[in-house]
């Protein structure tokens, strides 16, 4: 150990440049090899070891003002910009990635000087795997419309221009209600809802029921049930594909909640992550008892045809609404009737959309315990479980009710077991 401390830092430097450049080389080299492409721009695998030394070389030698260094790069531009013409006369062939590239290893020379090793690591992976994904970016641009681009607009606008302009001010002393944490709370669910939405409609467009059951249920595991139920009533040979499904929607529920519970209340996912840990499993248990069952039954290659876009106005404006209304109500209720009233109005509102309650439960400032919050939370998904097996009896026809009465009754009784330990 002492012996490598005795290694200059610009030697390890130049090593570190040297290294990285060649492979960005090799990379290039093989990326034209595998399309059998000699119309390379310039150079080899050499040229960008050559690139990325003298990049550093210049920025050691100037290092106050990087005067040789910036002189160097317009050079190296003169003769890029040389190549590159003569390659779209000769090839016709736009393509600038290549030469992009170079630039970019010549510039790690200040970078490896200026900033920590771990950044120009980062950047030459980066390099090596976008460099790589070409043919994915391609098809993933294939698959979005414009209306795909017009919900990622929106995302980012709610998520990283709104959010950070929002006043932190509570609307009314005593309230932990400020416009912050209410948008906050429509970014967090609108950003697991948005994941859901991609994976559903781009990863496993051509799922199975079971993964439509998977990736809903981290979206909405009520509506997911009610969808799915309807289904499992005109597909009734597929029956118990559309049950282990719903089943399987209720323990992702588990999941997103565990999730929200960590993003907004630390001390509270410390206190109940077994308690969620141990419902996702039984629950995936069950529905993967219920799925195996039958093993004659056909697999089903048709999922939910809902691809309902999880950013809608509309839906932000619901969800603030009773975000709001929740805050309000918890809050009079707690202080009238205390932990015995936040109890009541636990299993009351599982009956309801659960994520505004438990969202704004988890955030704010309440005079009860944690544990207290954490029993109320329980109790909810309760109440909540209690409604989806009404709803999948009721949309799915009585054939369905053994299976979904049966594996419904050992989620909740193990909920409300959680919920008398907590």
């Amino acid at each position: 150990m002492e012996y490598i401390n005795q290694i200059p830092r610009t030697m390890i430097d130049f090593l570190i440049i040297t290294v990285f450049s060649l492979l960005i080389g090799l990379s290039q080299r093989q990326l034209h090899q595998q399309k059998d492409d000699a119309r390379q721009t310039f150079g080899t695998d050499r040229t960008f070891t050559f690139i990325g030394m003298l990049g550093y070389v210049l920025a050691l030698l100037d290092p106050a003002g990087y005067k040789l260094f910036v002189g160097g790069g317009l050079a190296l531009i003169v003769i890029l910009a040389i190549a590159y013409y003569f390659h779209i006369k000769i090839h016709s062939d736009y393509g600038i990635t290549t030469i992009v590239i170079a630039l970019i290893t010549y510039s790690l020379g200040p970078v490896i000087l200026t900033q920590p090793k771990w950044m120009v690591l980062l950047i030459v992976v980066t390099v090596l795997i976008f460099a790589e994904l070409k043919e994915l970016f391609i098809n993933i641009s294939h698959k979005f419309d414009r209306n795909e681009f017009l919900t990622l607009g929106k995302f980012l606008i709610i998520a990283g221009v709104i959010l950070p302009l929002v006043p932190d001010i509570p609307f009314i002393p005593g309230i932990s209600l400020t416009p912050y944490k209410i948008w906050l709370a429509v970014v967090v669910i609108s950003t697991i809802s948005y994941i859901s939405y991609l994976l559903k409609k781009f990863v496993f467009k051509d799922g199975s029921i079971i993964i439509s059951g998977i990736l809903g249920g981290m979206y909405s595991s009520t509506a997911t049930t009610i969808i799915l139920a309807r289904k499992s009533h005109d597909d009734q040979a597929h029956l118990k594909q559309y049950m282990a499904a719903i089943v399987f929607a209720t323990a992702m529920m588990y999941v997103r909640i565990l999730l929200i519970i960590l993003i907004f209340n630390y001390e509270l996912f410390l206190r109940t992550w077994i308690y969620f840990i141990v419902l996702a499993l039984i629950s995936s248990g069950i529905a993967l008892f219920i799925f195996f069952r039958d093993k004659a039954q056909s697999s089903v290659k048709e999922g939910l045809t809902e691809d309902k876009n999880p950013l809608e106005f509309k839906v932000a404006l619901i969800f603030t609404a009773l975000y709001i209304a929740f805050s309000l109500i918890t809050y009079a209720v707690v202080n009238r009737f205390g932990t015995t009233g936040l109890n009541v109005m636990s299993y009351i509102v599982g009956l309801t959309d659960i994520d505004p309650f438990l969202i704004n439960l988890f955030q704010g400032k309440f005079s009860v315990s944690i544990d207290a919050v954490a029993m109320a939370t329980l109790q909810a998904l309760v109440s909540n479980n209690v409604l989806k097996l009404v709803y999948g009896c009721f949309f799915s026809g009585r054939k369905s009710w053994i299976i979904l009465v049966s594996g419904f009754i050992i989620i909740i009784a193990v909920n409300i077991i959680f919920v008398l330990i907590v």
